[in-house]
Protein backbone atom coordinates (compact mmCIF):
# COMPACT_ATOMS: atom_id res chain seq x y z
CA UNK A 1 0.00 0.00 0.00
CA UNK A 2 2.70 2.42 0.51
CA UNK A 3 4.49 1.88 -2.55
CA UNK A 4 1.09 2.31 -4.37
CA UNK A 5 0.56 5.60 -2.62
CA UNK A 6 3.90 7.07 -2.90
CA UNK A 7 4.00 5.97 -6.88
CA UNK A 8 0.71 7.99 -7.04
CA UNK A 9 2.39 11.30 -5.45
CA UNK A 10 5.25 10.47 -7.43
CA UNK A 11 2.58 10.92 -10.44
CA UNK A 12 0.99 13.90 -9.19
CA UNK A 13 4.37 16.12 -8.33
CA UNK A 14 5.63 14.62 -12.25
CA UNK A 15 2.45 16.70 -13.56
CA UNK A 16 4.37 20.06 -14.61
CA UNK A 17 2.12 22.96 -12.98
CA UNK A 18 3.07 26.77 -13.10
CA UNK A 19 2.05 28.68 -10.01
CA UNK A 20 0.50 31.86 -10.37
CA UNK A 21 3.44 34.27 -9.70
CA UNK A 22 5.38 32.24 -12.58
CA UNK A 23 2.41 33.21 -15.39
CA UNK A 24 3.40 36.71 -14.60
CA UNK A 25 3.82 38.85 -17.88
CA UNK A 26 2.35 35.99 -19.68
CA UNK A 27 -0.40 36.91 -22.33
CA UNK A 28 -3.01 34.70 -23.38
CA UNK A 29 -3.04 34.03 -27.46
CA UNK A 30 -5.50 32.20 -27.82
CA UNK A 31 -9.16 33.90 -26.03
CA UNK A 32 -10.49 30.00 -25.59
CA UNK A 33 -13.95 31.35 -27.22
CA UNK A 34 -12.76 32.10 -31.00
CA UNK A 35 -10.24 32.50 -33.79
CA UNK A 36 -9.24 36.45 -32.65
CA UNK A 37 -5.88 37.05 -33.20
CA UNK A 38 -5.31 34.47 -35.64
CA UNK A 39 -5.20 33.77 -39.40
CA UNK A 40 -5.90 31.05 -41.94
CA UNK A 41 -2.68 30.87 -44.35
CA UNK A 42 -4.29 30.19 -47.05
CA UNK A 43 -7.54 31.17 -47.65
CA UNK A 44 -8.55 29.24 -50.64
CA UNK A 45 -7.58 26.29 -48.40
CA UNK A 46 -10.12 24.02 -46.86
CA UNK A 47 -10.09 25.26 -42.97
CA UNK A 48 -11.22 23.24 -40.56
CA UNK A 49 -10.01 24.99 -37.34
CA UNK A 50 -12.77 24.82 -34.80
CA UNK A 51 -13.24 26.12 -30.65
CA UNK A 52 -14.84 23.58 -28.84
CA UNK A 53 -15.32 23.51 -24.77
CA UNK A 54 -12.08 26.10 -25.12
CA UNK A 55 -10.10 24.46 -26.60
CA UNK A 56 -8.74 25.05 -31.02
CA UNK A 57 -9.21 21.89 -32.51
CA UNK A 58 -8.08 20.93 -35.78
CA UNK A 59 -10.53 18.25 -36.79
CA UNK A 60 -9.11 16.41 -40.46
CA UNK A 61 -9.84 13.54 -41.59
CA UNK A 62 -7.89 11.04 -42.64
CA UNK A 63 -6.49 11.48 -46.65
CA UNK A 64 -7.83 15.32 -45.66
CA UNK A 65 -6.10 18.81 -46.34
CA UNK A 66 -6.57 21.74 -44.25
CA UNK A 67 -4.40 25.22 -43.57
CA UNK A 68 -1.93 26.10 -41.14
CA UNK A 69 -3.53 28.80 -38.37
CA UNK A 70 -0.75 32.01 -38.52
CA UNK A 71 -0.74 34.18 -35.47
CA UNK A 72 -1.50 37.81 -36.13
CA UNK A 73 1.81 39.25 -33.98
CA UNK A 74 5.18 38.66 -34.54
CA UNK A 75 7.77 38.03 -31.65
CA UNK A 76 11.92 38.58 -31.06
CA UNK A 77 12.76 36.83 -28.05
CA UNK A 78 10.28 34.99 -25.67
CA UNK A 79 9.15 32.22 -23.69
CA UNK A 80 5.57 30.64 -25.13
CA UNK A 81 3.69 28.33 -23.51
CA UNK A 82 0.81 26.03 -25.22
CA UNK A 83 -0.32 22.44 -24.54
CA UNK A 84 -1.40 20.08 -27.65
CA UNK A 85 -2.87 17.05 -27.67
CA UNK A 86 -2.28 14.83 -30.93
CA UNK A 87 -3.95 11.38 -32.20
CA UNK A 88 -1.86 8.39 -32.90
CA UNK A 89 0.02 8.99 -36.15
CA UNK A 90 -1.47 12.40 -36.78
CA UNK A 91 1.34 14.98 -37.59
CA UNK A 92 1.07 18.78 -36.87
CA UNK A 93 3.72 21.26 -35.59
CA UNK A 94 3.84 24.28 -33.48
CA UNK A 95 6.40 27.09 -35.55
CA UNK A 96 8.61 30.07 -33.44
CA UNK A 97 8.85 32.85 -35.11
CA UNK A 98 7.02 30.99 -38.37
CA UNK A 99 10.06 29.46 -39.19
CA UNK A 100 11.46 26.89 -36.80
CA UNK A 101 9.18 23.68 -35.98
CA UNK A 102 8.89 21.73 -32.23
CA UNK A 103 7.25 18.95 -34.00
CA UNK A 104 4.10 17.63 -32.90
CA UNK A 105 3.48 13.99 -34.22
CA UNK A 106 1.00 11.06 -32.45
CA UNK A 107 3.87 8.39 -32.16
CA UNK A 108 3.60 8.23 -28.30
CA UNK A 109 3.05 4.57 -29.59
CA UNK A 110 6.54 3.83 -29.74
CA UNK A 111 7.72 6.49 -27.78
CA UNK A 112 11.33 7.15 -29.43
CA UNK A 113 13.15 10.73 -29.67
CA UNK A 114 14.31 11.41 -33.33
CA UNK A 115 15.13 14.46 -35.67
CA UNK A 116 11.25 13.95 -37.09
CA UNK A 117 9.13 12.74 -33.95
CA UNK A 118 7.20 13.92 -31.18
CA UNK A 119 9.26 16.98 -29.76
CA UNK A 120 12.07 17.64 -31.88
CA UNK A 121 13.20 20.66 -33.45
CA UNK A 122 12.16 19.31 -36.83
CA UNK A 123 14.54 17.28 -38.96
CA UNK A 124 17.07 19.27 -37.02
CA UNK A 125 17.64 17.94 -33.22
CA UNK A 126 15.80 15.06 -31.44
CA UNK A 127 14.74 15.55 -28.00
CA UNK A 128 17.15 14.60 -25.60
CA UNK A 129 14.51 12.61 -24.21
CA UNK A 130 11.54 11.13 -25.08
CA UNK A 131 8.91 13.54 -22.90
CA UNK A 132 5.51 13.14 -24.61
CA UNK A 133 2.54 11.62 -22.52
CA UNK A 134 2.64 8.11 -24.06
CA UNK A 135 -1.42 7.72 -23.62
CA UNK A 136 -1.83 10.05 -26.02
CA UNK A 137 -3.01 12.82 -23.55
CA UNK A 138 -2.08 16.35 -22.75
CA UNK A 139 1.17 17.81 -23.44
CA UNK A 140 2.26 20.25 -21.82
CA UNK A 141 5.24 22.46 -23.59
CA UNK A 142 7.38 25.60 -22.56
CA UNK A 143 9.79 27.08 -25.90
CA UNK A 144 12.66 30.16 -24.96
CA UNK A 145 13.58 31.82 -28.08
CA UNK A 146 16.46 33.93 -27.45
CA UNK A 147 18.20 34.89 -30.41
CA UNK A 148 19.01 31.83 -32.27
CA UNK A 149 18.83 29.47 -29.20
CA UNK A 150 15.72 27.63 -28.86
CA UNK A 151 14.79 25.80 -25.22
CA UNK A 152 12.04 23.25 -25.39
CA UNK A 153 10.94 21.85 -21.91
CA UNK A 154 7.78 18.95 -22.45
CA UNK A 155 5.77 17.54 -19.62
CA UNK A 156 8.54 19.13 -16.81
CA UNK A 157 11.18 17.36 -18.95
CA UNK A 158 14.33 19.70 -20.71
CA UNK A 159 14.39 17.97 -24.58
CA UNK A 160 16.25 20.87 -26.30
CA UNK A 161 18.73 23.09 -23.69
CA UNK A 162 20.11 26.33 -25.72
CA UNK A 163 20.21 24.66 -29.32
CA UNK A 164 21.56 27.10 -32.15
CA UNK A 165 19.42 27.09 -34.86
CA UNK A 166 20.06 29.43 -37.43
CA UNK A 167 17.82 28.47 -40.20
CA UNK A 168 14.44 27.55 -41.33
CA UNK A 169 13.01 23.92 -40.95
CA UNK A 170 10.29 23.46 -43.65
CA UNK A 171 7.44 24.66 -44.47
CA UNK A 172 8.43 27.92 -42.98
CA UNK A 173 6.11 31.30 -43.66
CA UNK A 174 9.39 33.23 -44.89
CA UNK A 175 13.19 32.90 -44.17
CA UNK A 176 14.01 36.33 -42.73
CA UNK A 177 16.32 34.92 -39.71
CA UNK A 178 16.88 38.15 -38.43
CA UNK A 179 13.30 39.33 -37.94
CA UNK A 180 10.61 38.91 -35.93
CA UNK A 181 7.82 36.60 -36.89
CA UNK A 182 4.48 34.85 -35.68
CA UNK A 183 3.31 31.64 -34.28
CA UNK A 184 1.80 28.97 -36.28
CA UNK A 185 -0.08 25.63 -35.92
CA UNK A 186 0.67 23.17 -38.53
CA UNK A 187 -2.58 21.92 -40.09
CA UNK A 188 -2.48 20.49 -42.98
CA UNK A 189 -1.44 17.01 -41.79
CA UNK A 190 -3.85 15.99 -39.87
CA UNK A 191 -6.03 16.00 -36.47
CA UNK A 192 -4.53 18.11 -33.27
CA UNK A 193 -5.72 19.99 -30.70
CA UNK A 194 -4.01 23.32 -28.72
CA UNK A 195 -5.27 25.10 -25.75
CA UNK A 196 -3.62 27.66 -22.85
CA UNK A 197 -1.13 29.53 -25.83
CA UNK A 198 0.57 31.95 -23.92
CA UNK A 199 3.67 33.98 -24.50
CA UNK A 200 5.83 36.22 -22.50
CA UNK A 201 8.15 38.48 -24.48
CA UNK A 202 11.89 38.58 -23.31
CA UNK A 203 14.20 42.02 -23.67
CA UNK A 204 15.95 42.15 -27.27
CA UNK A 205 19.86 41.06 -26.69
Amino acid sequence: MKTIILSLLLGVLAVPAFAADDEKDFKPLFNGKDLTGWHPRRDNTHNVWKVEDGVLVNDLKPGEHGTDLVGDTKFWNFTVRYEYKVPADSNSGFYLRGRQEIQVLGDWKKGEPTKTGDGAIYNFKAPDVYASDREGGWNTVEATVIGNKITVTINGKKVHDGVVCDHATGSELDRNMDQPGPFFLQGDHGAVSFRNIRVKELPKE
